[in-house]
């Protein structure tokens, strides 16, 4: 098995090296293909403005100037001698749940897998916080990503479908089980920028969150990280509301409705 590994931490990520060992116990045929530098939070970007450089460190290994969707894409078409059987992306610091997944580098890089029509799997690692000094418990990851990858490519899967792994901000010896999730949803007032100033007087702005406790709905990702679980959730790219479909075809369809003042 041909396994290609991406991610959105940068090349140098310590989730990324958790993920090469993660790979290695399924295949020795590993590539690393991932950016130079952190490209977290740019969901399915592509570059299109500047070009794109590659920089190979080692056998199998490279850097892309770009986002991991650009990773993927040069990986596929351009880097390596055949397409790869599998796609592993991350393993991010952080876990990407709720509505972290329209937005997740590391989502992302699994998505750009599945168009190309490879099994793809997003791995995250939870965190009690984020901060420079928060050690993560990539021990999990690597604990519990192999068993729970080779589960998942022993089943079919729907087509159009990526898996979501998130480990939660456990060692190893206390996560108890894995569940089977839906995509969940925070309150989208945690999201908001700051103010601030810079030295010459000009006010600037950084995205945060605010990050207040909230009791998520049961049978969620956001849940099963709440309470020390493993969350394995099958994503699926088509973003039509098929019941919204259904209610507007009963009023509009055939010829374009004229406007409120037309005759």
């Amino acid at each position: 098995m041909r396994i290609l590994l991406t991610n959105d931490d940068g090349i140098e990520a310590e989730g990324l090296a958790s993920l090469e060992k993660i790979a290695r116990t399924l295949s020795d045929d590993v590539w690393v293909v991932a950016p130079q530098t952190e490209q977290s939070a740019k969901g399915r970007g592509i570059t299109l403005t500047e070009p794109l450089r590659v920089n190979k460190l080692g056998d199998k290994r490279f850097a892309v100037t770009g986002t991991p969707t650009d990773c993927v894409i040069l990986a596929v078409n351009d880097i390596m001698p055949e397409k790869p059987d599998l796609v592993l992306s991350g393993v991010n610091r952080g876990h990407n749940v709720g509505e972290d997944v329209s937005y997740s580098g590391t989502v992302a890089g699994a998505l750009q897998g599945m168009a190309f029509g490879i099994r793809s799997i997003a791995l995250s690692q939870s965190l009690e916080r984020f901060h420079d000094d928060v050690v993560a418990h990539w021990e999990t990851a690597e604990a519990f990503g192999p068993g729970i990858v080779s589960r998942l490519l022993e089943q079919k899967w729907g087509e159009g479908v990526v898996m979501n792994v998130n480990f939660p901000r456990l060692p190893p010896e206390l996560v108890k089980s894995v569940e089977v999730t839906r995509q969940g949803f925070r309150d989208i007032g945690e999201m908001h920028a700051i103010r601030r100033t810079d030295l010459r007087g000009r006010d600037y702005y950084w995205m945060a969150f605010r990050g207040a406790p909230q009791e998520h709905a049961e049978g969620t990702d956001l849940r099963a990280m709440d309470e020390g679980r493993i969350s394995v959730t099958p994503l699926h790219i088509d973003l039509t509301h098929m019941q919204s479909v259904n209610d507007l075809k009963k009023v509009l369809g055939g010829a374009p409705p004229k406007g409120p003042h037309e005759k």
